[in-house]
Formats: structure tokens, sequence, C-alpha cells
């Protein structure tokens, strides 16, 4: 294991309902939180279509003394609304922001333009300077729409460049791909964090389809062991958690610098992998 303590992270996406968002921040955040997370992260929807819902939630943990950062993305919105936004974290005392891309809502099409991290990086760092610690995206299979691996990482690096403290990786379970990732990182400059994104295995179906539309590969030998339980959902339940175990302690003992856990708004598998890890 590295000397240095590595930095844990949990994500959230924002409830539909008032009884999600209830249990979320009176039963959930309260037992990740006893884990001693750096901070959670709350996700924003596609152009902004979470906006107040994220609002609340991140408000609402922030109330809790808990280190909060939201998503932020462009999407379909101007300069003054994200400005706006921007500034209703600094009043709240929030002091990490996600920046990212975005989607286009469905339906937008190429109606409005759209800004990339990088430039959102640059806009948020030009109002606000250094208050807060922003994080960007990362893609160690490469972001399905990149024209090639290296240009890939040089979008990363740009979007550090122009201000953004660190980059959290999208979920993956090919470790090899990770730490090349950050090998070629290196060669092109980038000596900022890169801390790996996991995704705890809850609902096999839903991770599967899931992957394939964001280009995240989940190796053939998972699939294959997870369809020989058949309907044995505990069985799979178990396996999971064995497997993405052994991917965090294989990254930790290699050298990444921290995980962010893509908790999918529940408590378990995520606390229980940490336990596993002596976190």
């Amino acid at each position: 294991m590295p000397s240095k303590t590595p930095r844990i992270s949990f994500e959230y996406f924002p409830p539909r309902t008032a009884e999600g968002k209830r249990k979320l921040l009176q039963e959930t955040t309260p037992a990740l939180n006893a884990l001693d997370p750096a901070f959670f992260s709350v996700t924003y929807g596609a152009g902004g279509t979470t906006r107040d819902s994220t609002l609340g939630v991140v408000s609402a943990i922030r109330e809790d003394g808990i280190d909060v950062a939201p998503h932020l993305s462009f999407g379909g919105d101007d300069g003054r609304a994200i400005g706006e936004l921007v500034d209703a974290y600094v009043a709240r005392g929030i002091k990490r922001l996600v920046a990212l891309r975005g989607d286009m809502p469905s339906g937008m099409g190429g109606s409005s333009q759209l800004v990339y991290a990088n430039e959102l990086v640059a806009f948020i760092r030009e109002r606000t300077g250094d208050h807060f610690e922003i994080e960007v995206a990362a893609y160690p299979e490469i972001h399905p729409e990149a024209k090639s691996y290296d240009s890939d990482i040089r979008y990363l690096k740009g979007k550090l460049d122009a201000g953004a403290n660190a980059a959290i990786t999208q979920y993956f379970f090919n470790v090899e791909a990770y730490f090349y990732f950050l090998d070629q990182c290196a060669a092109a400059g980038i000596s900022k964090p890169v801390y790996a994104g996991i995704m705890p295995i809850i609902n096999f179906a839903n991770l599967a389809r899931f992957s394939r539309n964001c280009g995240a590969e989940i190796p053939r030998w998972i699939c294959q062991r997870v369809e020989g339980y058949g309907d044995d959902q505990e069985s799979i339940r178990k396996f999971g958690i064995e497997v993405v175990t052994q991917l965090c302690q294989t990254l930790l003992d290699s050298g990444a610098p921290g995980i962010h856990f893509y908790t999918m708004n529940q408590v378990d598998p995520t606390r229980e992998i940490c336990r596993n890890l002596g976190l």
C-alpha cells in the first residue's frame, strides 16, 4: 500500500421523489459519511434537467457540515444562468465542483451550442478565482466520441490546463486500462491526480446495458461468471463485492491516488467494499 492515505469519495444522483430524497439525506448519507469520505458529489442531468434537485441535495448535505461537489455543465444554458448557479454555490459555502461537458436534453439537437468542459473550467476560474477545487472527467477506455486515444488525452490535458485540479475517471473493470492511461497522461505532461472511478455491481443487467452505451468494457470472464449464477441474486451480489474489492485493492496497492465510488444512492455494497479494504 502507498504510504499516503488514499482519497475516497462517493457519488449520488438527485432522487426523483420526496421519499427518495429523505432516504438519501437521512439514512444513506449518514451511513456513508461514517466512512470519512473526502466529499460527496451530486450529478447534474442532461442540459441541467436536474438543476433544482441537484442544488437542493447539495445544499442539504452542505448544511450538515459535509463537503459536497455538485456536477455542473452548460448544456443548453447561457453564461448568465450558469454564472448565477455558480454564485449560489459560493454563497452556500460549496468549495468543490465537478465540471463536465454534459449532454444536451433529448430533442434539442443542434439548436444550442455545446460548451466543452475546458471552456466551463475557464469560465468558473474567471468568475471565482481559486474559490473552487475543480475536478473533471477522464476516460481510461477513451470517450466513445473521441477521434483517437491521443486526442482524448490532449483534451483531458486542456481541461486541467484551463484550471482544473484533478480528474475522476469513468468507471472501469480493467485495471490495466487505468494504469496504461496514467502512463500516457504522464507522457503528455499531465501531473495532476487522476482518481479511479469505480462502480459497485448492484444490478448487473442495468450495468451491462449502461456500459454498452458509455464505452466501459465489462470483461468477458465477469459476464460469464454472472451468467453462471442464473437467477441467484445473492451469489451475484457476493461475487460483485469480491470482484470490485479485488479491483480496488489492486488499484490502491499499485499507487492509485484514491477511489470515487458511483454508489447509485445505495449504502451497500459500497460500504462493504470499503470495509473489506480497511478504509
